[in-house]
C-alpha cells in the first residue's frame, strides 16, 4: 500500500503542483510573502514544489532541495515560508490520494498519512536545522561586527592612533576595549594612544576605573594614553566622585589632545603667522559687508 501511495501522488504530480500553487498563491495576499513580487513568488513557488516531487522520486533529501533551501536562507526568505509550503503539501497530497479511493476506513487514513509523512517531516526537520545553523553563523558574525564597532583603533598618523568611544560602556565591552587598545598598540606600533569619550554619555566610579585600567595596561607596554573629550558636567562628575585622573594626560578636545600627541612623539607645530590671520580676517569681513 505505501508503494501504491507513492505511485498515485508521483504519477499526478501535475494535478497536486497545480493544486499546492493555488492554495500558496491564494495566501500571499495576507501573509509574510505579500511584499514579494508576484514574478518572483510563482518562480519560487514552483521551483520549491519542484524540488519537493524531486526529493520524493529520490527517496529523501536531495542536492537540489538543500541549495534551493541554501539560496533562501541568503535571500532573508522566512522558514515560515518553507515550513508552511511543506504543510500546505502535505494536506494536497493526502487529500488527492484520499479523492482516488472509494472507501476509506481508519487503516487506509493511517496508511496515507503516515506514508505522505515520512516524506515531509524529514525534509521540515532538514530545513528548519539549515536555517538554525545560517542563523547562529550570522548572529555570530553580527556579533562580532558590533565588537569590532564598538572599540574600534584607528591609526591616524605614525605612531599616533585614537580610539572613539560612543556609548554605555559596561564590563564586557571594557575589556574589548582593553583587549583592541593593547593589540592595537603593537600592531600599529603606537607610541600615544588617544581615547576620546566625547560619545560617552556618563562617566562614573565603573567607568573611569576601566579606563584608569586600560590606560595602565597601555603605559606598561610602553605608549602613552591621553584620554580626551572630558566636557565640564564630566570633568565635575570625576572630581565629586574622587576618581584620580593623574597617572595619564587629559585634555578637553581631540584637537588639543592630537597636539599633545604630535609633541609627544617629537613632532613640531608650527603657528599660522598672527599677522597674516589677521589681514585674512579684515578682508573677510569687507568682502561679507
Amino acid at each position: 500500500m505505501p508503494k501504491r501511495v507513492d505511485k498515485i501522488v508521483i504519477d499526478n504530480s501535475d494535478v497536486i503542483i497545480k493544486n499546492w500553487l493555488k492554495i500558496v498563491s491564494d495566501k500571499k495576499q495576507n501573509d509574510y510573502t505579500s511584499s514579494i513580487s508576484d514574478e518572483l513568488f510563482q518562480s519560487t513557488n514552483r521551483e520549491f514544489v519542484n524540488v519537493i516531487f524531486d526529493s520524493l522520486g529520490n527517496g529523501g533529501i536531495t542536492t537540489e532541495l538543500e541549495s534551493f533551501s541554501e539560496r533562501l536562507v541568503n535571500l532573508g526568505w522566512p522558514l515560515s515560508y518553507l515550513t508552511d509550503g511543506l504543510q500546505t503539501f502535505r494536506r494536497v497530497a493526502i487529500d488527492f490520494v484520499l479523492s482516488q479511493h472509494d472507501k476509506i476506513d481508519t487503516d487506509l487514513f493511517s496508511i496515507i498519512l503516515d506514508r505522505v509523512d515520512s516524506w515531509v517531516d524529514p525534509i521540515i526537520n532538514k530545513l528548519v536545522n539549515e536555517y538554525s545553523g545560517s542563523w547562529e553563523h550570522t548572529v555570530s558574525l553580527q556579533r562580532v561586527a558590533l565588537q569590532e564597532l564598538s572599540a574600534p583603533l584607528i591609526p591616524v598618523m605614525r605612531n599616533i592612533t585614537i580610539m572613539p568611544l560612543i556609548g554605555t560602556i559596561d564590563t564586557e565591552r571594557a575589556k574589548l576595549i582593553m583587549e583592541n587598545l593593547l593589540d592595537g598598540v603593537i600592531k600599529h606600533n603606537a607610541e600615544v594612544v588617544l581615547i576620546d569619550i566625547t560619545g560617552v554619555p556618563v562617566v562614573d566610579t565603573m567607568v573611569a576605573h576601566h579606563i584608569i585600567q586600560a590606560a595602565e595596561a597601555v603605559r606598561l607596554i610602553g605608549a602613552t594614553c591621553i584620554l580626551v573629550g572630558i566636557r565640564p558636567e564630566i570633568a565635575q562628575t570625576i572630581v565629586n566622585l574622587g576618581i584620580d585622573l593623574g597617572k595619564f594626560p587629559t585634555k578637553s578636545s581631540l584637537r588639543k589632545g592630537f597636539e599633545t600627541a604630535l609633541e609627544l612623539t617629537g613632532r613640531t607645530i608650527y603657528r599660522e603667522d598672527k599677522k597674516e590671520t589677521i589681514v585674512k580676517d579684515i578682508m573677510n569681513q569687507l568682502s561679507e559687508g
